[in-house]
């Protein structure tokens, strides 16, 4: 696993959050969290809560991007 994608997990684990709040706390580039937000869901590692909205999605971490980030900390 990437060490960006380890950062969108970590502060996934902090609760809900949009892209944004995502890209702002591991200082990495809105377009890339996008991405990697969509191979971690392609991964079940998280889950978008409002998938139909095209601005504002919402993303929080399934069991198993849970069980991932406790197996890597």
């Amino acid at each position: 696993m990437s060490k960006n994608r380890y950062k969108v997990l970590k502060s996934l684990n902090e609760g809900i959050k949009i892209p944004s709040e995502i890209a702002n706390e591991t200082d990495i580039r809105l377009n890339h969290v996008s991405a990697l937000l969509k191979d971690l869901k392609d991964h079940d590692f998280v889950l978008c809560l409002n998938e139909n909205d095209s601005k504002g999605r919402m993303y929080i971490l399934t069991e198993t991007g849970k069980t991932v980030l406790n197996i890597l900390q």
